[in-house]
């Protein structure tokens, strides 16, 4: 690897880090906007984050792509069902927060990677190895575990690892960029939130209104708090392989798990303890597998 390759690599991995330890301490923000409803907070990250993306776009000098894009129906018309998906993991990883469910958030995004691999199966025909069977029954046993000796399905886990991998399997056949697909996704969602904040003020339930001027700052945060981990993703992800990406993304769900434990205070013990513990092993054995792999791969090409 030449000096250039090296400073872009580094580069990346200051990006991506930056992007997951952003959506690492996302938790706290959203527990700070708690006393709003789920569906007013919703509705506002929808709002301000179309705000700040097309500031962004017209900064960036990028508005002509965008009036483009416009002229694909078929990729705005993916793009609506992409933007459903998306706002129902929103939706319910803000409630979630909000009822102190944090330690319940981050076992569905340590999940996620497991069930892309499931979903790529399905959906693209990909061939399991082995080993990545032996981590999808790791996370079965993890949920059954849960189910049968903790008497409760980890439901908010799996809604948004699901959703999460759905988006990507929506995502995946859309040729658009990151930053692109969010503008048209919150614009789908944006008359939406607009007639639900009517609605609130109609009925004098529109609670930034009696907010103080903190909450109101917090709430006109949320279009930040959305996509400027997005923008330092984007920008990571592009100089960056996709196995080392995939061992990068881990950093988001296990910052949130410890603010969730030892700043809120969730409750762990060794029962609660023993799915995470089973994913994490899964995740090991995926993650040195996939290194191991795409070293194997990169022999045999230079061979």
């Amino acid at each position: 690897m030449d000096i250039q390759s090296r400073s872009e690599q580094l580069q990346g991995i200051y990006f991506a880090s930056a992007a997951f330890v952003m959506w690492g301490f996302v938790p706290v923000y959203f527990k700070l906007v708690s006393q709003i409803s789920p569906l007013e907070v919703l509705a506002h990250r929808v709002l301000w984050s179309v705000v700040f993306l097309i500031l962004f776009i017209i900064v960036t000098q990028r508005t002509r792509e965008i009036f483009q894009l416009f002229k694909r129906p078929r990729i705005i018309s993916g793009l609506a069902l992409s933007a459903v998906v998306i706002a129902i993991n929103w939706l319910i990883f803000i409630w979630a927060v909000g009822q102190g469910k944090i330690v319940e958030t981050t076992l569905g995004y340590f999940i996620n990677p497991l069930i892309n691999i499931l979903f790529g199966m399905i959906f693209f025909n990909e061939r399991l190895r082995a080993v990545q069977w032996i981590s999808i029954g790791l996370a079965t046993c993890a949920v059954a575990y849960q189910v049968f000796l903790l008497g409760e399905l980890p439901w908010i886990a799996l809604t948004l690892a699901c959703c999460f991998s759905a988006y990507s399997v929506l995502r995946k056949q859309i040729p658009v960029d990151s930053v692109s697909g969010l503008l048209i996704e919150t614009l789908w969602l944006l008359p939406i939130s607009l007639v639900y904040m009517g609605w609130l003020f109609s009925q004098d339930q529109f609670q930034i209104l009696s907010a103080d001027t903190h909450m109101v700052w917090l709430l006109l945060f949320a279009g930040l708090v959305t996509s400027l981990p997005l923008l330092a993703f984007a920008s990571g992800a592009r100089r960056l392989s996709l196995t080392l990406i995939g061992l990068l993304q881990y950093i988001g769900p296990s910052i949130a798990f410890l603010i969730a434990v030892f700043y809120y205070h969730e409750p762990m013990n060794g029962q609660r303890l023993v799915p995470f513990v089973l994913i994490w092993i899964g995740l090991a054995i995926f993650s040195a597998e996939g290194i191991l792999f795409q070293h194997r791969k990169h022999k045999q090409v230079v061979l």
